[in-house]
């Protein structure tokens, strides 16, 4: 019979059906994950609902891309998992939306209520406490045991994921209860708040006092930026208030246009960079840590002021003394321009803003044209010019990945890299998931160590008809790890690796493999572009890092 008010309709709902109905006012539209037994329930609820469900065949790779699908969406990225080893098998991936900021809901099945809490009853999948194993890599973890709770768990973790600092988080429910039929009314609303994070007014004069004052301002802009509504535009404003440079770091690639005359790229690697951000007799650093990577391997002294700005107050003051202020980064950069034009003493030579950008641009190409490094900077470039300027690009933990972490001006696309986390096989199951959301060719560089981490999801990718162009740099190891230990050891060890015949195993996916060079990969890569469905292209060379300084 027809459904109404207050009627009971013929199947009987159970918690899965009340998960799925949560989800669905949330306006979730897509769903990751692999099925297993003790989620039978989620999955078959899935089944009766208008969400999509995008399938990988790791557990790690579903979570990686319910991030690359979050990064590009702006959506909560939403992930079922199964019990015991499914769930464990994510954490790796986790840890990467974790120290990125993404917003993930991970819904992951429990053993049923009678074996939580550590009794040792012989149940398959059975952990002491599942809930503890992911409290390192997520912003909350609950349990639930009845089905009356979920509506409230699944939208409060859903509006605490989105809460700054973003980031995952993980609700698990017993199988018995996702499974059981219920007296829940349908789900047909839920009440969520994702709070602002505004910055103090106090910590905002103070702030705008000393950076009005400044003679040699400099803005460092880490992921924040980018992450934050409205960060970009709050940026540009106050740097052009200010006409002070802007350092752009991994993470904030794409906070400020690499055209615009204020951006100084984003060579943090460089000590000529480390020189300009140590050199400021103020210097703002917005969404970042100022930590290991962008502080240039902690040889990072600032000698002027420091004030730095972030969702997590843990980030504050963590690796150099600091005024800090607890706050969204497009909120404080608003408050901060404003306050600018109200005490800006016009005693600074301003002028000097865009000429200190193009000379340390300048001074870091002088440097590379003295290396052997011209294979190098022509794959980038050759990449860069057969790629859409709106493209998103994602990029493994690979020697081509570090080249673009400074090298790759993102244009008009996103930028996106395991950096966070450093983890292996991020670049290819982000980009699949990627494509599926924004609905244009997404491109990946994997090296072929980390290719073997995704090499799976070809299958994925296929299944889904996800415009995805993977590119992958054979040099026959873990050419980083080779490079590193050579340096530091005269030799390297472990490093070497028996691989595929890529070509072949990607074609025995139904997937068009392209072998190609230095010289040609620019124009094979643009090629794919102009095709549909999963591509691959391989390189055979053995590409080089940089010299650092």
């Amino acid at each position: 019979m027809a459904e109404t008010a207050g009627s009971t309709p013929d199947r009987l709902r159970t918690g899965g059906d009340v998960v799925v109905e949560t989800l669905a006012t949330l306006g979730v539209t897509h769903v990751f994950g692999i099925p297993g037994q003790h989620a039978l329930g989620l999955f078959d609820a899935i089944r009766r609902s208008e969400l999509t469900f995008i399938s990988s065949r790791v557990e790690n790779n579903s979570a990686f891309g319910a991030d690359g699908f979050s990064r590009v969406t702006g959506q909560v990225g939403v992930l079922f998992l199964s019990t015991g080893p499914g769930a464990l098998t994510a954490l790796g991936a986790l840890q990467e939306a974790h120290a990125s900021a993404i917003p993930l809901l991970v819904i992951t099945s429990q053993v049923p209520r009678s074996g939580i809490g550590g009794t040792r009853n012989g149940l398959l999948h059975q952990l002491d406490d599942q809930q503890r194993s992911a409290q390192n890599v997520t912003k909350s973890t609950v349990v639930v045991r009845d089905a009356a709770h979920i509506p409230s768990a699944v939208a409060d973790a859903w509006a605490l994921a989105q809460t700054v600092p973003a980031g995952p988080t993980w609700v698990e429910i017993a199988q018995d209860v996702l499974l059981e039929p219920t007296s829940v009314p349908p789900v047909r609303s839920s009440v969520t708040s994702v709070p602002p994070r505004p910055p103090r007014a106090e910590l905002i004069v103070e702030a705008s006092v000393a950076l009005a004052a400044a003679a040699r301002p400099v803005i460092l802009a880490g992921g924040g930026v980018r992450r934050s509504a409205g960060g970009q535009a709050a940026l540009i404003r106050l740097a052009e208030a200010l006409d002070a440079p802007v350092v752009s770091t991994v993470g904030g690639k794409g906070a400020i246009d690499f055209a615009h005359p204020l951006s100084a790229g984003s060579w943090i690697e460089d000590r000529y960079t480390t020189e300009l951000l140590e050199d400021a007799d103020v210097l703002l650093a917005v969404g970042t840590a100022l930590g290991e990577v962008t502080g240039n391997y902690f040889s990072l002294a600032p000698r002027g002021q420091l004030i730095q700005i972030d969702a997590d107050p843990r980030v504050l003051g963590s690796n150099h003394p600091a005024l800090g202020i607890h706050a969204d980064a497009a909120l404080a950069l608003d408050a901060l321009a404003s306050r600018i034009a109200e005490v800006d003493s016009g005693t600074s030579d301003r002028a000097r803003g865009s000429r200190v950008a193009a000379d340390l641009r300048k001074r870091v190409e002088a440097r590379l044209a003295q290396q052997d490094v011209a294979g190098e900077l022509g794959l980038i470039s050759d990449l860069r010019a057969a790629i859409p300027a709106d493209a998103h690009t994602f990029w493994d933990m690979t020697i081509a990945g570090y080249w673009a972490w400074s090298a790759w001006d993102p244009q008009s696309g996103g930028f996106h890299s395991a950096q966070g986390s450093g983890g292996l096989g991020f670049a290819f199951p982000a980009a699949v998931a990627a494509a599926l959301g924004c609905g244009r060719r997404t491109f990946a560089v994997s090296g072929d160590g980390g290719a073997m981490y995704s090499i799976a999801e070809l299958a994925s990718a296929r299944q889904h008809d996800a415009d995805v162009t993977w590119l992958i740099v054979d040099d026959g190891g873990y050419g980083i790890l080779r490079e590193y230990m050579t340096t530091a050891f005269g030799h390297a060890a472990a490093t070497e690796l028996a691989r595929p015949d890529f070509a072949a195993l990607v074609r025995a996916f139904d997937v068009p493999a392209y072998e190609a060079t230095l010289e040609t990969v620019g124009a094979t890569v643009a090629q794919t572009f102009r095709t549909s469905g999963p591509a691959v292209v391989i390189v055979s060379t053995v590409l080089k890092m940089f010299k650092p300084t």
